[in-house]
């Protein structure tokens, strides 16, 4: 089986058809498929469930299973056949498994909104993979919440505990040097841009020129667009204002007036400046190119970096600086405040260990 890649020749954009052994699409994929895609889910979401489900038809081939004769078991057996290693060797030692529990929930989550799509259609009878369960409490309380307080959701019962680990955060002298190693205004507006503004990568590479407003209130506007030619698309699909500071739109001018290209027909803000290879000057940035950039940097100056963590360390440098969590939420483009807390409310060490140096001092202040 293989997920293979086209071209819809009246948009442009890109389409993913799960094929089985024979060449052939898989039509229960398909159908969920394009129905992800009357959604105007991004292509990136699109491909990755295209390749979770057919992860799932090989388990179901690897098991003689029919897709529509599954049970709350077989889902829990797909859990374990994603995380071997190698399914045909029995191996006396540990194995540390194939895939991570994050992207194992992934694979799950993928399946069973697929099942609940046929579940609708009535073309599957369906199984009983959610519970009811009173709500836990939140990190954070809104003032509203009281009316949701002891009110039943729904939850998936078949789902993976993800570790909880510091993702790291990258300081300001490794963000210079990452800007320093940089070979064209261009990229190091862009190392800039991510660490000012904490925009989502694809929120990055779609601006186009009228959404930067600089002036006496320089900020950024973040506007959802379909059918970007370079794929990218703005996650929430809600429009935002980010307000940034000067400096940052002095690297956007100077990148303007030294690099942009004169004469191109195009109004993305990040752009081909040189095409050595297959490139074509003018045409904005892809995913593909600025995940090569960051791979180049990383090795460069041996600083491991992505560009969520740039977008990860300026939320933490918000919280760290007394933002209030609703604020952070807003300028991150999260929908629910919760994702804002679970993602970034983490404590390093150092940052346990300078609170409760200040503790320390609070108490021997007030003790004399």
């Amino acid at each position: 089986m293989k997920v293979q890649k086209g071209i819809l020749p009246d948009t442009n954009q890109p389409i993913w058809i799960v094929l089985d052994d024979d060449y052939l699409p898989i039509e229960p994929i398909q159908k969920y498929l394009h129905y992800l895609d009357s959604l105007e889910r991004s292509p990136n979401t699109i491909s990755a469930y295209a390749h979770n489900l057919k992860l799932y038809w090989e388990f179901l081939q690897d098991k003689h299973l029919n897709w529509k004769e599954i049970t709350l078991e077989t889902l829990s057996e797909f859990i374990h056949w994603l995380r071997n290693p190698n399914k045909n060797v029995i191996s006396v030692q540990p194995q540390v498994s194939k895939r991570s529990e994050k992207t194992i929930n992934h694979c799950l989550t993928t399946v069973c909104g697929f099942y609940e799509f046929y579940e609708r259609l009535g073309e599957f009878e369906g199984i009983d993979a959610d519970r009811y369960q009173v709500q836990p409490g939140r990190k954070y309380k809104s003032f509203l919440h009281h009316i949701s307080k002891g009110k039943e959701v729904k939850t998936r019962l078949l789902k993976v505990k993800e570790p909880k680990t510091f993702p790291g955060c990258l300081t300001p002298e490794q963000v210079n040097t990452l800007v320093e190693a940089c070979c064209n205004l261009r990229d190091k507006f862009l190392i800039r841009l991510l660490y000012e503004s904490g925009l989502r990568i694809g929120e990055g590479l779609g601006l186009r020129h009228e959404d930067m407003v600089t002036g006496n209130n320089n900020q950024i506007k973040v506007i959802p667009r379909v059918h970007n030619i370079n794929y990218v698309r703005a996650k929430a699909g809600v429009e935002r204002t980010v307000h940034v500071n000067k400096e940052l739109m002095q690297w956007y001018s100077a990148y303007l007036i030294d690099e942009y290209p004169e004469d191109i027909d195009c109004d993305f803000v990040f752009i081909v400046i040189k095409a050595p290879g297959k490139g074509k000057i003018g045409n904005p940035l892809n995913y593909k190119t600025v995940d090569s950039l960051f791979r180049r940097l990383s090795k460069k100056t041996r600083i491991e970096v992505t560009p969520h963590l740039l977008r990860h360390t300026h939320a933490t440098e918000l919280i760290r600086a007394g933002w209030d969590m609703s604020y952070v939420q807003k300028r991150l483009g999260h929908a629910d405040i919760q994702t804002t807390v679970n993602t970034y409310i983490h404590l390093s060490d150092e940052d346990l260990s300078k609170t409760y140096q200040k503790y320390l001092k609070e108490r021997l202040k007030n003790n004399d």
